[in-house]
Protein backbone atom coordinates (compact mmCIF):
# COMPACT_ATOMS: atom_id res chain seq x y z
CA UNK A 1 0.00 0.00 0.00
CA UNK A 2 2.87 1.91 0.41
CA UNK A 3 4.52 1.64 -2.66
CA UNK A 4 1.03 2.82 -4.30
CA UNK A 5 0.79 5.94 -2.29
CA UNK A 6 4.55 6.67 -3.13
CA UNK A 7 4.21 6.54 -6.67
CA UNK A 8 0.91 8.01 -6.78
CA UNK A 9 2.53 10.71 -4.85
CA UNK A 10 5.51 10.73 -7.86
CA UNK A 11 2.87 10.96 -10.66
CA UNK A 12 0.96 13.79 -9.01
CA UNK A 13 4.23 15.78 -8.57
CA UNK A 14 4.95 15.15 -12.02
CA UNK A 15 1.97 16.85 -13.43
CA UNK A 16 3.92 19.89 -14.99
CA UNK A 17 0.87 22.70 -14.36
CA UNK A 18 3.20 25.79 -15.56
CA UNK A 19 3.35 24.70 -18.74
CA UNK A 20 -0.52 23.21 -19.05
CA UNK A 21 -1.32 26.70 -17.90
CA UNK A 22 0.62 28.86 -19.65
CA UNK A 23 -0.43 26.88 -22.70
CA UNK A 24 -4.15 27.36 -21.71
CA UNK A 25 -3.90 31.13 -20.84
CA UNK A 26 -1.47 32.16 -23.73
CA UNK A 27 -1.42 29.96 -26.20
CA UNK A 28 2.52 29.72 -25.25
CA UNK A 29 5.22 26.69 -24.51
CA UNK A 30 6.66 28.49 -21.21
CA UNK A 31 9.72 26.34 -22.44
CA UNK A 32 10.77 28.85 -24.89
CA UNK A 33 10.03 31.94 -22.96
CA UNK A 34 12.49 33.58 -20.54
CA UNK A 35 14.30 30.88 -18.44
CA UNK A 36 12.91 28.34 -19.98
CA UNK A 37 11.84 27.13 -16.93
CA UNK A 38 8.38 26.01 -15.82
CA UNK A 39 7.75 27.40 -12.52
CA UNK A 40 5.51 30.50 -11.74
CA UNK A 41 7.92 32.94 -12.57
CA UNK A 42 8.21 32.16 -16.28
CA UNK A 43 5.03 31.60 -16.65
CA UNK A 44 4.28 35.19 -15.81
CA UNK A 45 6.57 36.25 -18.55
CA UNK A 46 4.86 33.80 -20.73
CA UNK A 47 0.93 34.43 -19.60
CA UNK A 48 0.59 36.68 -16.97
CA UNK A 49 0.11 37.36 -13.19
CA UNK A 50 -2.65 35.27 -13.14
CA UNK A 51 -1.52 32.29 -14.29
CA UNK A 52 1.41 32.53 -12.60
CA UNK A 53 -0.95 32.53 -9.38
CA UNK A 54 -2.78 29.40 -10.82
CA UNK A 55 0.61 27.72 -11.60
CA UNK A 56 1.77 28.78 -7.78
CA UNK A 57 -1.29 27.24 -6.78
CA UNK A 58 -1.31 24.37 -8.52
CA UNK A 59 2.18 23.17 -7.86
CA UNK A 60 1.58 23.90 -4.34
CA UNK A 61 -1.39 21.88 -4.13
CA UNK A 62 0.74 19.00 -5.80
CA UNK A 63 2.93 18.51 -2.73
CA UNK A 64 0.15 18.93 0.07
CA UNK A 65 -2.64 16.77 -1.16
CA UNK A 66 -0.75 13.18 -1.30
CA UNK A 67 0.41 13.85 1.93
CA UNK A 68 -2.51 14.79 3.70
CA UNK A 69 -4.42 11.95 2.30
CA UNK A 70 -1.70 9.86 3.24
CA UNK A 71 -2.11 11.38 6.83
CA UNK A 72 -5.60 10.03 6.78
CA UNK A 73 -5.37 6.49 5.06
CA UNK A 74 -1.78 5.27 5.68
CA UNK A 75 -1.06 3.92 9.53
CA UNK A 76 2.37 5.04 9.34
CA UNK A 77 3.42 7.83 10.71
CA UNK A 78 5.99 8.88 8.23
CA UNK A 79 4.54 8.22 4.95
CA UNK A 80 2.98 11.64 4.75
CA UNK A 81 6.49 12.80 4.79
CA UNK A 82 7.33 10.15 2.48
CA UNK A 83 4.71 11.05 0.10
CA UNK A 84 5.92 14.95 0.11
CA UNK A 85 9.05 14.04 -0.88
CA UNK A 86 8.10 11.53 -3.49
CA UNK A 87 5.59 14.80 -4.87
CA UNK A 88 8.87 16.52 -4.70
CA UNK A 89 10.41 14.45 -6.92
CA UNK A 90 8.05 14.07 -8.94
CA UNK A 91 7.90 17.68 -9.26
CA UNK A 92 11.56 18.31 -10.24
CA UNK A 93 11.76 15.47 -12.55
CA UNK A 94 8.66 14.42 -14.13
CA UNK A 95 8.59 11.12 -15.88
CA UNK A 96 6.01 13.27 -18.79
CA UNK A 97 8.75 15.31 -19.78
CA UNK A 98 11.66 13.29 -19.85
CA UNK A 99 12.28 13.90 -16.14
CA UNK A 100 13.51 17.70 -16.73
CA UNK A 101 11.10 19.83 -14.77
CA UNK A 102 10.91 22.23 -12.19
CA UNK A 103 12.93 23.31 -9.14
CA UNK A 104 12.63 22.53 -5.82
Amino acid sequence: MIALALLASYLAGSVPFGLLVARVAAGKDVRTVGSGNIGATNVARAAGRAAAAVTLLLDALKGLLPAAIAGRTLAEPWAPAACGVAAVIGHCYPVWLRFRGGKA
